[in-house]
């Protein structure tokens, strides 16, 4: 007779929390083992959690809705299907993980709760020990060692390490992380913080006063000491205007954002704000590819695949992203990150809104196993199979439009990347044909308009339209032996 904890799992390299978004199973169910017995959510994907072990589900811990540390004990199963099962109350729900893991976890709001009032910032983050302000290292570089870093806890390094994102949001707006309250376990700053703390309009950059004027240096810099807070700025208008509240009427249907949505919207309109957004369109004429896919169509669905138009352009971005790097990158504050892996990401639409797995090397591949790879995470991503990896450091992002009908459509870039490519329908249109005498006729072509949103602070247009070209010479152009 024995129990086994089950814990929150590490859901990436950058993951430190999770929330709970569902049981599979209630207490007294028969478990086996890998059988998803709940759903967790993170910033990066939402998963299904198998047993560690068969039993019966002895006892929950976190309930639904509660954000906790990984490593927390959510819950825990019997080995012995005889032994009683026991529910905890709501009040052990909440205080016991804290007894099993160091973090103080925090508990994450009804989607309906965030639309009524802000959230508010966990206990940990009023209390006394609290690291100062100017004990903080700069957003973008590495805490230096000293005794007073030696002396501190678990909890103020998990605050001080934020995520990169959060760390060039805070470098990008000239903001003190120190002066942010954080949400995430032990005060941590996440996304969502910096977004509220920018939209709350007192935001005032590191060592400016409140009238706007610089301080002057001080002794304090020299003692270590840190310095008065200066009194609040009065509001001013954001960068990111807060969401306007709208009267439902009679008859209306009111639907709280999911966790996925809400991301999704964050992510979207940072990436608005932070990426000088420029878009260049192209024609690409698809009739050798149409004539290539027919010729092969049949040997890879013998094989199990199916040939479309995506692999192919998913081939062709891959090869010519080596050859324009600057497409291929990444902005950390004013340095260019050039990536070396060429990882596509390809936008999938499903229930819950979008999520865009990575084909990893895709430079690597044949056409059968571009074609593979992008059908295997679909299919997954779909019914919400993905394992946290792979969605994961995408270099550069492909969205797919067209495949519902849209002409062409104007992207938003999928951050830290510098460009997205978006595909439009590709169909039989009539188009100007040159014969080889020279002379011109109407014909039928398969053709789709494809849009290039890049971000102008590191690519400039020349770059981008050189990039196009290339990338509709290869499918003017695609050898038939890679079929």
């Amino acid at each position: 007779m024995a129990r086994i904890d089950v814990i929150m799992p590490q859901m990436g390299e950058s993951i430190t929390e999770g929330t709970m978004s569902r049981w599979l199973k209630k207490v007294g169910d028969a478990v086996k083992r890998d059988e998803p017995i709940f759903e967790i959510s993170t910033d990066k994907v939402d998963a299904e959690i198998p047993a560690p072990t068969a039993g019966v589900l002895a006892e929950v811990i976190v309930v639904d809705g509660q954000t906790v540390a990984v490593g927390t004990v959510v819950a825990r199963i019997e080995t012995d299907a005889s032994t009683a099962t026991t529910v905890p109350s709501a009040g052990a729900a909440r205080t016991a993980p804290q007894q099993s893991a160091p973090p103080t976890p925090t508990v994450a709001q009804p989607a309906g709760a965030q639309h009524a009032a802000p959230q508010q910032p966990a206990p940990q983050q009023s209390a006394p020990q609290q690291p100062p302000a100017a004990s903080l290292p700069p957003p973008t570089t590495v805490a230096p060692t000293s005794a007073a870093g030696a002396d501190e806890t678990a909890e103020e390094r998990l605050k001080r390490k934020s995520t990169p994102l959060v760390r060039k949001m805070v470098e990008e707006h000239h903001l003190d992380l120190g002066a942010i309250p954080g949400s995430g376990s032990a005060g941590r700053v996440t996304k969502q913080d910096v977004l509220s703390y920018l939209e709350s309009g007192t935001a005032v950059p590191p060592g400016a006063a409140a009238d706007g004027t610089r301080d002057a240096p001080s002794d304090d810099r020299a003692t270590g000491a840190a310095p008065v807070p200066a009194a609040p700025a009065p509001r001013q208008p954001s960068s990111v205007p807060p969401a306007a509240t709208v009267e439902a009427w009679a008859g209306d249907r009111v639907e709280p954002w999911s966790r996925i949505r809400k991301l999704t919207a964050d992510h979207m309109v940072l990436s608005r704000r932070v990426s000088a957004h420029v878009n260049s369109l192209i024609e690409i004429d698809f009739s050798h590819v149409a004539s290539v896919r027919k010729r092969y169509r049949d040997a890879y669905a013998e094989r199990g695949v199916n040939l479309t138009y995506l692999a192919f352009i998913v081939k062709a971005i891959a090869e010519n992203l080596r050859n324009h790097p600057v497409v291929n990158a990444a902005v950390s504050g004013d340095n260019t990150i050039y990536r070396r892996d060429i990882n596509v990401g390809i936008a999938v639409a499903f229930d819950l809104g979008l999520i865009v797995p990575v084909v990893r090397h895709a430079d690597e591949l044949s056409l059968l196993g571009v074609a593979r790879a992008v059908q295997d995470l679909a299919d997954r991503a779909r019914t919400k199979r993905l394992t946290p990896d792979e969605v994961q450091k995408g270099t550069f992002t492909i969205t797919n439009p067209g495949g519902f009908g849209t002409f062409v459509g104007t992207p938003i870039i999928n951050q830290p990347q510098v460009a997205i490519l978006a595909i439009g329908a590709i169909e039989k249109r009539p188009a100007v044909i040159t014969l080889p005498d020279g002379s011109d006729t109407i014909g039928v072509r398969t053709k789709g308009m494809c849009c290039l949103a890049y971000d102008h602070r590191v690519v400039d247009g020349a770059d981008a339209d050189r990039f196009l070209a290339a990338v509709r010479k290869t499918l003017h152009t695609f050898p038939e032996h890679e079929g």
